[in-house]
């Protein structure tokens, strides 16, 4: 089932939040320098 989005926020988090990124090998690269950076989320 496809989720309609509306507002933007959502939208932007859609697409760049932190389980989008974990999905791709370079997306999960940038999440574990984001934790070395400043620890967990």
């Amino acid at each position: 089932m496809k989720i309609r989005i509306r507002n933007s926020k959502t939208k932007r988090a859609r697409k760049t939040g932190y389980r989008t990124r974990q999905k791709t090998a370079g997306g999960r690269k940038v999440n574990r320098r984001q934790r070395a950076r400043h620890g967990s989320f």
